[in-house]
């Protein structure tokens, strides 16, 4: 492999990935813009003139800032690849660290530098999405000392769950011979699905307070649900989404028997309880076609072909040189080869998300019919059309864009197909 080639090749990938971003963003807001005097007819009875113009209104706005956003990240990625950014930070670290700590501690401390410069790079579009987007539009909740607090919770727990993990990944790396990827795979496995079975009770509370559901009547229509569904659930939990954003949402969580259902605050007191029943059916439904399954083992493969990729890769001294760092002499270099490898499989990755989009609205279109069977139809697209107009969704998307991107298929068609199934 020649350095000169990947690194034409990675620029390209680079340039063509942001102009593809830039060029359907245009597209998408040139097409809300325009669509923005009226109402479509299919919901003309239902959602008024004034929250549609605002969901256009919020539209352009998260476009306008995913512009910035876009062209900022593409800039501090050339900035960390081909023009230095990270030769420089471990020349530094291993002037510094490795000398005084040994090898390990070089390593972590090149991650860990990497991921807070990264994290203090993105801090102001954080900010600025919470406090004047989101609050411009009546969404955010979260005061600046929660912000603080969540950042800074955020922190140590990926510091107590990520160096240990990575640490661990290193060290297979250095031991474990020709064959360290597939170690390192069964490693990551073991992990991911460990954090599955703990983040229910163990990282989730740290974040918001999670108490039973105390409805009586919609506990006997919820649990009646599940039953016909043959699902079993550890328990019913309301989250205080409430206190950080007016978004509303539902989810499952957890493994097995941990199993939890979640609902935030904010979707029981906009929607009716056949509406809770209607959008926990789809839920439902993911589960009952395996979706969540399918979508897990893609991923934990996926991980899997990664790894051995970057075992041939790490190998390569123009993986290194190509991407803008020298390999290192006499020192591992696995902690290298790691950021290197995640810095550009986005970029190259970013190419397969309509794939991804596609399948995913199959997903939801599968749902979306299972629940009908279990559920009302109605009371379905009842709740899909409070919560498009709650959360200022627009509804009229450029349908190029909905096709790269939208992981939901846009409201119009999915209200079109609930209408094709019995209610």
């Amino acid at each position: 492999m020649s350095s000169n080639l990947l690194t034409i090749v990675f620029a390209a990938a680079l340039v063509l990935s942001m102009a593809v971003k830039l060029w359907l963003a245009t597209r998408q807001m040139r097409h809300v813009a325009a669509h923005r005097h009226a109402v479509p007819p299919a919901f003309s009875r239902s959602v008024s003139l004034q929250a549609h113009q605002r969901a256009a209104d919020y539209t352009l706005a998260k476009g306008r800032f995913g512009i910035l956003a876009t062209a900022f990240g593409s800039t501090v990625l050339l900035g960390w690849t081909l023009l230095g950014g990270l030769q420089l930070l471990n020349h530094w670290l291993l002037q510094t660290v490795q000398p005084a700590w040994g090898d390990m501690a070089y390593q972590l401390a090149l991650l860990v530098s990497f991921a807070l410069i990264g994290g203090l790079l993105e801090l102001p579009f954080d900010l600025w999405s919470t406090f004047r987007i989101e609050q411009q539009f009546g969404f955010n909740r979260t005061t600046p000392a929660l912000f603080a607090s969540d950042v800074l919770k955020g922190l140590v727990v990926s510091a107590l769950i990520g160096l240990p993990i990575a640490a661990l990944i290193l060290w297979i790396m250095a031991t474990a011979g020709r064959w360290w990827w597939l170690w390192a795979w069964g490693a990551w496995v073991a992990f991911n699905l460990a954090v599955m079975v703990l983040y229910p009770t163990v990282i989730a509370p740290l974040f918001n307070k999670f108490e039973p559901l105390t409805d009586e009547s919609l506990i006997g229509r919820v649990q009646a649900l599940m039953k016909r569904c043959g699902f079993a659930a550890k328990g019913l939990f309301v989250m205080d989404g409430s206190r950080r954003s007016a978004h509303g949402n539902a989810y499952f969580t957890g493994l097995g028997a941990a199993k939890r259902v979640v609902f935030f605050d904010t979707l029981l007191a906009k929607l009716s309880p056949g509406e809770v029943e209607a959008v926990l059916a789809h839920e439902l439904g993911h589960f009952k076609h395996k979706h969540v399954a399918k979508r897990i083992g893609a991923v934990l493969l996926a991980s899997g072909a990664g790894l051995a990729l970057l075992g041939w890769l790490a190998n390569q001294p123009a993986f290194y040189t190509g991407l803008g760092v020298q390999p290192n002499l006499g020192v591992p270099n696995n902690a290298l080869a790691l950021l290197l490898f995640m810095i550009a499989v986005p970029v190259f990755g970013f190419f397969a998300a309509p794939w991804m989009a596609r399948l995913s609205r199959r997903h939801e279109f599968e749902a979306d019919a299972y629940a009908c069977a279990q559920a009302s139809g109605n009371d379905l697209a009842s709740a899909l059309i409070k919560l498009h107009e709650d959360n200022a969704s627009t509804l009229t998307p450029d349908p190029l864009y909905a096709r790269f991107y939208y992981s939901h298929p846009p409201a119009g068609e999915r209200l079109a197909a609930l209408s094709l199934q019995p209610h």
